[in-house]
């Protein structure tokens, strides 16, 4: 599967531990930068950058690293048809897909180091959505919601 990742500068210092940690398991990561360390890049631009890529079909989901994985998330989530989550776990990294079809893994660089950066990135790559009724039901909610915000009938 092909991976588009994104890192911002506080995010850079897992990019490396990403790439290696998707390449183990057979995937592709498409690198969306940063290719060097700079503060002066901003993450909105890294997440657009990841979910333009998803969205053409340059890519099948996303992974976005900045220092705490929150700004990553939220600016990949202003996107329709995107659903990203922020994890620290395994299990959330694993369930997000499983149960919430998530197709953006984000991540803190200045919360976790890179054991746990490559346990993360192996669960979410690896986990498939469990079509189960239930979670279809949910996600056809978000749906609406996503749609059309707080007027959503649900």
């Amino acid at each position: 599967m092909r991976f588009a990742c994104g890192f911002d500068h506080g995010g850079y210092p897992l990019r490396e531990t990403v790439f290696d940690a998707l390449k183990t398991d057979g995937h592709v990561p498409v690198d969306l930068g940063a290719t060097e360390l700079d503060s002066g890049d901003d993450y909105p631009d890294f997440a657009l950058a990841v979910v333009r890529a998803m969205i053409s079909g340059d890519a099948e989901r996303g992974i976005l690293v900045c220092g705490s994985g929150a700004g990553v998330a939220v600016a990949a989530t202003k996107v329709k048809g995107i659903r990203a989550a922020m994890a620290h776990d395994t299990y959330t990294a694993a369930q997000c897909v499983e149960h919430d079809d998530c197709n953006v893994l984000a991540l803190g660089a200045r919360v976790i180091g890179p054991e746990i950066a490559s346990e993360l990135v192996a669960a979410f790559a690896n986990a498939v959505f469990s079509g189960e009724e239930r979670h279809v039901r949910r996600l056809a909610k978000l749906d609406v919601i996503e749609r059309d915000g707080v007027d959503a009938q649900l």
